[in-house]
């Protein structure tokens, strides 16, 4: 359950539809695992979007279900960071997969949590709960979100500590990085918080901004609207709860049509994977 040795084997000559092919998986807990996949050489996004993935389902259709793309854009592969859902249409079948097999990818990546979609300020604030940290383990990989802001503060919030490992893992390997450790430097700030089990934050985020620990904590001043530009992935609870602080603070909610000073990621909400 908790075995953390990567699997490699050669790979397969794509037969599916759209298909890629899984190329390494690391389980964390039994519900939280993560896997890389080839990447489609037309593929292009920005780092913080998302693209239809699953397999194919019992009656030969594909079952897909959106997932953000973990690794940066200049990755030669693809990662992706998943939950486990014991009764869900896809990823009961989809945390079995093995290196070697293939997954369905329609190369079509959107989404609202992209750095094009804020308004230029200095500190970046990115807000998660569970696996709604994935868009933002690419964000942090990628050399232009530390060229646009002074500060990223990563806040990420799980039950246990177990569930924070992946995030933990991926800020702790940035500063010695080859590829982006100058651009990091000493930017980034990570804030990981758990509601059950004893850990040295503790807390929801919500109850964290609103109290102002997290500021005292890092020794950072609050949230304004001129300073200050967020990003928010996680449950409809937390979006709505999020965006109440946001605005009492004077941020404004944007979109990649009309850059403001936060974003929501709302294409996760509600889907029972």
């Amino acid at each position: 359950m908790n075995d953390q040795t990567p699997v490699t084997e050669a790979k397969p000559v794509k037969t599916l539809p759209d298909a890629q092919t899984v190329t390494e998986v690391q389980h964390y807990t039994d519900r939280l695992f993560r896997f890389r996949v080839t990447r489609p050489q037309s593929l292009r996004f920005r780092s913080g979007e998302f693209v239809m993935i699953g397999l194919l389902g019992d009656n030969g259709k594909p079952l897909l279900r959106a997932y953000s793309i973990a690794s940066p854009s200049w990755d030669e592969e693809l990662e992706f960071y998943s939950i486990k859902v014991p009764d869900g249409p896809l990823t009961s079948r989809l945390q079995h997969i093995q290196a070697g097999e293939q997954i369905i990818l329609r190369p079509k990546p959107v989404g609202t949590l992209v750095l094009d979609a804020l308004l230029p300020g200095r500190r970046l604030w990115m807000l998660a709960t569970g696996t709604g940290v994935a868009p933002f383990a690419s964000l942090i990989r990628d050399p232009e979100t530390y060229e646009k802001y002074d500060e990223v503060i990563l806040m990420h919030t799980c039950r246990e500590v177990a569930e924070l490992e992946y995030g933990r893992a991926i800020v702790e390997s940035l500063p010695d990085d080859p590829l982006i450790g100058e651009f990091v430097g000493d930017k980034l700030k990570y804030y990981p918080t758990t509601t059950r089990e004893k850990s040295k934050y503790m807390g929801r985020i919500t109850e964290n901004l609103r109290s102002g620990k997290v500021f005292e904590d890092l020794d950072l001043a609050p949230m304004s609207a001129e300073a200050d530009r967020a990003m928010i992935c996680g449950s409809m609870g937390l979006n709505r709860d999020l965006k109440e602080i946001l605005e009492g603070w004077g941020l404004e909610e944007g979109a990649n049509s009309e850059p403001r000073h936060y974003v929501v990621e709302k294409a996760f909400v509600g889907d029972g994977i």
